[in-house]
């Protein structure tokens, strides 16, 4: 790693950075981010594509794309009572808002017997539980701005053994932004005891940043602190290896076509059984994959930028040109 970006690293800490020093080493800044290119980049018209997640199940649907299987939505609140004929008889399921933001409002169950619904932490839910949290979903608790919501039923993720020990009381996944159809940054995010089982950085999980190359971790972080080892189960985070790497890439890059957003962080899940899978879209992906990675996107931005060809290309093109240039090996 650079002087210029273990500095960078230790000014992170102390929270004082002079937005100068961060433009040296490359670091892209919100207000950059939306103006040169989220507000350039991702046609307002798209916005309810990604920010409804129920949309955003139906354009994904349409275009063939491995997902979690949709189990059933709850519209109004009439319907909460409805919600064990749309469950009853399935295994495992996640219970989650479509307009809910930063994992707020997602509820998995793992399974059920005759003493209710089981959570991936022991604790056991009644079938009033999970009725109160629907009708919460449709009041708008977890939705941005308070709007009333809808409620989606998906079907359980049976995330891939190869993250055991990587991960404590959730499914990881693995964030990947994508500009003009070519995948320039990615990270995993692995949940832990701070963040409650949930995969979002800012409230304690875990992000490590991935090789472009080949999904091989580079380093990793906690509460934008590097660290090694995984807080919960002392796992050595450096060892973390994402399989079936080129799948999830080349699923990454379709999502340019799929959604029309130009500037993009698909979060994408690996089912033991069902391989790589597209859990969300977002049309404004956070900037803590820069700490992950310990290096700045404006310098990839620019080289896609820069190109001249880069909509005659192919997603096969696109994925050898980021592993060429954007590999920490290149």
């Amino acid at each position: 790693m650079s002087l210029n970006v273990l500095n960078w690293l230790k000014d992170v800490k102390s929270r004082y950075v002079h937005p100068n020093k961060l433009a040296k080493i490359g670091v892209l800044g919100m207000n950059e981010r939306n103006i040169a290119y989220i507000s350039r980049y991702n046609p307002r018209r798209l916005y309810p594509l990604v920010d409804d997640k129920l949309q955003t199940k139906e354009i994904v649907l349409e275009a063939g794309v491995n997902a979690p299987d949709l189990i059933g939505t709850i519209t109004e609140q009439h319907q909460v009572d409805d919600l064990l004929d749309i469950i009853n008889n399935t295994a495992g399921f996640c219970i989650k808002p479509a307009h809910g933001s930063g994992g707020k409002g997602i509820l998995v169950v793992t399974g059920s017997d005759d003493f209710g619904y089981h959570k991936a932490n022991g604790q056991i839910l009644k079938l009033a539980d999970l009725q109160r949290h629907v009708s919460n979903i449709l009041a708008g608790l977890f939705s941005l701005g308070g709007r009333t919501d809808v409620a989606i039923i998906e079907a359980l993720i049976q995330f891939d053994d190869c993250f055991n020990g990587y991960t404590f009381e959730g499914v990881p996944d693995t964030r990947v932004i994508v500009f003009k159809g070519f995948p320039v940054m990615a990270m995993m995010r692995l949940s832990t005891a701070d963040s409650n089982g949930k995969a979002n950085l800012h409230q304690g999980a875990v992000g490590v940043g991935l090789d472009i190359r080949n999904g091989s971790a580079v380093r990793a972080v906690q509460f934008d602190r590097p660290v090694m080892l995984h807080p919960d189960t002392g796992r050595n985070l450096l060892d973390l290896q994402v399989p079936h790497w080129d799948q999830l890439l080349h699923l990454s890059a379709s999502c340019y076509e799929m959604s029309g957003l130009g500037y993009l962080g698909t979060d994408i899940v690996l089912d033991r059984k069902k391989g790589p899978m597209l859990l969300e879209l977002n049309a404004r992906p956070g900037l803590s994959i820069q700490v992950a990675n310990g290096e700045g996107l404006l310098p990839r931005l620019k080289k896609i930028e820069a190109l001249t060809n880069a909509k005659k290309m192919t997603i096969e093109q696109r994925i050898a040109f980021s592993k060429e240039h954007f590999s920490r090996r290149s």
